[in-house]
């Protein structure tokens, strides 16, 4: 395993804390585009198309919406998708938990914070101290203020929202510098505001008397409620000395006894000034950071640098991040992706450097991220995206695979049927960015009808071959196909017209379910998968072609990895340039058969990564002459191939299927306990869909390691339900289950729906599971119940039960049990028609 995938993995699934940003404008705003990267305004944004950060930001822009390079190219696709969708796509790919807007900023046709909800799920304000000031004085008349009665109503607003707002903001560095005055005296403010109200309207408060004076007394009222004070330090718009921006002005404030007590954050990682804000917060505990603007304005360089810098001597607990997105939905995705490649390459350096661990990286991740902020600002976070899967790809955003990639000659676009076979559709480059990636291609309804050997749509699917539906590309799938540098290929959901999902969609339905799990028991499902696969080669024999396998080496042995480690290496070099992580690779007990675990990680995922990993290895082998085949019983008389499933549950990120304090017999939780019995009791009836063959039974057999009887062990291989306790566990602690009777021709999508299924129901009505079989339990086979022998009874077995019908769907349900009594009919019939599945499994 790659020895940084468990801090790349904390750095890309943590769900960012975005502690300081602004509204976004309508599309009809005049605020201008190209402020998306760069403070600059004026006639100097016309050199903004030379900046890196602008040649760098817009690639990024032009990957997520699939448009061409160019800024006409990406203003076009926002409009064409509208604000809302394009919003959509930008906060979920950002996985922005909590959102915190300063709304001081008067841009044209801002949207108000109540309108950024529909994207995140908490989202909150921050007040501009200077912009209140400016308001009161604006409602009334220049003649009639004095300080006494301007500070009366200023005191009351701030009072008034104090319990409404997640903190004040200072720009006081914007109009008169960070050399605060503390000991600014009534006459000196009395005197400023007269001359701020000399100036003349629009109020624009900048005498440095009677801003010093109002930032003092709102710090009074912040410390009063325990609110933190943001301040902007640093560079920003021309409109900034920066000179006077350095936070070592603030000394003063710092040193004044009646300030100890506030909690002070120093926005935009003060850059230039990053070292010096470091230093402040080592040394004053009431100095925090915030490294928001910083990134992603800089270069990829300056970024890292300034990261750095801000680590150099502040305590990690003391850092937080934000986005600083401003009027575009494109700023707040521009600064989490580039926070997440600054702060997993700033803290991979420090582990290779020896000043962390990877466990300590990982845990300063998730606090610079979130955890610091939620502390901080008192956050009660709600999760909109636990149970939503990262990108598969962590080169999903990256210039290989936008719409720009000239090299592109093809685009496949994959599903996987009701039979479990991977089918695709192919489209030229230009008419996925054009047209298909958005509206995607059509396809007949008897897709989800056809059964490995036959096309067409099987009899009692009520599928036919009229009707058409949409095979829509989820983009968030799309990756470059290792193997063929040229082309790329993306999964697909399924819709009967835009905006609606066909009630057929395998996706879907595991979507369907695990939002039912999650809605109901707050909880997540999290898979891994083994990939248990032959290689065969080619011989001529009497004049006739053989598939026989590539060697014929034993269980584990290292002359078999020898022979095939020019294809193990490609293959795994491959998955991990997917971002799929491989656990673990050997040679299996078959001749020619082996096997790689794939790293657990949330279900939808983990069943994307296993039809990829599928390609991946059907690929490479093909490319070397050989033929991989995951095909349950390829020879009758040598051992089978499954894709058993590791299954856990977790809660925020928790692993929860495992005991925690209360008194379980069982090393797991009653949760877990209860889950795995409700999988234990529906076991036939899931079969259909995790061993949808009659080639499939031909693998279950006693004393094969396929758990051939309804029976759940501790560390028991006969058994089908394996209680799993891997190393690294606590002793005796149970932190995952196995289910055996999974093979490489189940759908995915749909064999864990069904197990989720099962499971939902285990927790509903509490069930518990019986004692445990530690033997072989065909000694014991008069005591235990045999699952289904032939895919015949197990289609039986789950025709009599209701459950499935409720929660996969009664349509979708009949046109499985069709393909699979297809199936049963022409195997039946043909004996020897196993002997072609290699081919399309």
């Amino acid at each position: 395993m790659e020895r940084f995938a468990e801090l790349k993995k904390a750095v890309e699934s943590v769900e960012i804390v975005d502690a300081h940003a602004h509204n976004i404008v309508a599309l009809e705003s005049t605020f201008p585009f190209l402020n998306c990267f760069s403070e600059a305004a004026g006639d100097a944004l016309s050199d903004v198309p030379h900046t890196i950060n602008f040649k760098r930001s817009l690639k990024e822009i032009a990957g997520i919406y699939g448009s061409n390079l160019s800024l006409h190219a990406v203003q076009e696709s926002r409009q064409q998708f509208g604000l809302e969708p394009s919003a959509a796509i930008c906060f979920k790919a950002a996985k922005i938990s909590v959102l915190l807007i300063d709304d001081g900023i008067e841009l044209d046709k801002k949207h108000d914070i109540e309108w950024h909800r529909s994207f995140v799920p908490t989202v909150g304000r921050i007040l501009r101290v200077e912009r209140v000031a400016e308001k009161i004085l604006e409602k009334g008349s220049n003649g009639t203020w004095t300080l006494g009665s301007f500070m009366e109503i200023f005191t009351d607003e701030l009072k008034s929202v104090a319990d409404k707002v997640f903190a004040f903001k200072s720009i006081v560095a914007y109009r008169s510098g960070l050399a605060i005055n503390t000991e600014v005296t009534e006459k000196e403010a009395e005197e400023g505001l007269s001359d701020v109200l000399c100036a003349g309207r629009p109020i624009r408060i900048s005498n440095k008397s009677f801003i010093d004076y109002i930032f003092m007394h709102a710090l009074k009222v912040a410390q009063c409620y325990d609110l933190p004070m943001q301040i902007h330090t640093g560079f920003g718009d021309k409109d900034l000395d920066l000179r006077l921006a350095n936070p070592l002005h603030l000394r003063n404030l710092l040193e004044d006894k009646r300030f100890m007590k506030s909690r002070l954050v120093l926005l935009h990682a003060s850059y230039p000034f990053s070292k010096e804000a470091s230093y402040l917060a080592s040394v004053y505990p009431q100095v925090y950071l915030d490294f928001g603007l910083a990134i992603p304005k800089l270069s990829f360089h300056g970024m890292m640098s300034s990261v750095k810098e801000l680590l150099e001597l502040a305590p990690m607990n003391k850092v937080m991040f934000s986005t600083d997105g401003i009027a575009f939905a494109e700023t707040f995705y521009l600064g989490a992706k580039k926070g997440r490649e600054v702060v997993f390459s700033v803290l991979r350096d420090a582990c290779v450097d020896g000043d962390l661990s990877i466990p300590e990286a990982v845990t300063a991740a998730k606090d610079l991220f979130a955890e610091n902020a939620k502390q901080f600002y008192k956050l009660d976070v709600s999760s909109r995206y636990s149970d939503v899967k990262p990108p598969l790809s962590s080169s999903f955003q990256q210039e290989e695979l936008n719409g720009s990639s000239k090299d592109v000659t093809f685009v496949r676009i994959i599903w996987i049927d009701a039979s479990g076979q991977h089918r695709c559709r192919v489209v030229p480059r230009q008419h996925f960015y054009s047209s298909v990636e958005k509206h995607g291609v059509g396809l007949t309804c008897a897709c989800m009808g056809m059964s490995s050997t036959s096309d067409g749509p099987a009899v009692d699917t009520n599928l036919t071959a009229s009707g058409e539906i949409r095979i829509v590309p989820d983009l968030s799938t799309k990756c470059r196909l290792p193997w063929a540098k040229q082309q790329e290929m993306v999964l697909a959901d399924m819709y009967i017209e835009p905006g609606k999902v066909w009630e057929y969609c395998p996706r879907e339905a595991l979507r369907r379910v695990s939002k039912i799990l999650k809605d109901e028991f707050d909880l997540v499902v999290n898979a891994g998968f083994e990939n248990e696969f032959y290689l065969l080669k080619s011989v001529l024999r009497d004049g006739k072609e053989e598939w026989t396998p590539f060697d014929r080496t034993s269980y584990c042995s290292t002359s078999a990895f020898d022979a095939a480690s020019p294809i193990l290496e490609e293959v795994f070099a491959s998955l991990q340039s997917l971002n799929i992580t491989v656990e673990q690779l050997h040679a299996e007990a078959g001749h020619g058969q082996f096997e790689i675990a794939l790293r657990y990680t949330e279900c939808f995922r983990a069943a994307d990564s296993l039809i990829f990993a599928r390609e991946v290895i059907r690929a490479v082998a093909r490319k070397h002459g050989l033929l991989a085949t995951f095909v349950p019983k390829y020879a009758l008389d040598d051992f089978g191939s499954g894709s058993h499933v590791h299954i856990s549950l977790s809660r925020n990120g928790e692993n929860v299927f495992m005991t925690s304090g209360e008194s379980n017999r069982y090393g797991m939780s009653k949760t877990g306990e209860a889950f795995m019995a409700g999988v234990l009791n529906h076991l036939p009836s899931i079969l259909p869909f995790t061993a949808p063959l009659p080639n499939s039974y031909d693998r279950i057999q006693p004393g094969t390691w396929s758990g051939a009887y309804l029976c759940w062990g501790k560390e028991n291989r006969e058994a089908p339900l394996r209680a799993a306790s891997p190393p690294g566990v606590a002793h005796g602690s149970v932190s995952n289950f196995e289910i055996k009777a999974f093979d490489g021709c189940a759908n995915p999508y749909l064999g864990l729906a069904a197990i989720i299924t099962a499971g939902i129901d285990g927790l509903r009505r509490n069930l518990i599971l019986p004692e445990p079989v530690d033997g072989d339990p065909d000694i014991l086979k008069e005591n235990l119940q045999r699952l289904p022998v032939s895919l015949a009874e197990s289609v039986e077995a789950l025709e009599k039960d209701t459950l499935f019908r409720d929660m996969i769907g009664e349509k979708l349900l009949v046109a499985i049990t069709g393909v699979r009594k297809a199936e049963i009919k022409y195997y039946s019939e043909n004996n020897e028609g196993y002997k072609n599945l290699i081919f399309k499994y």
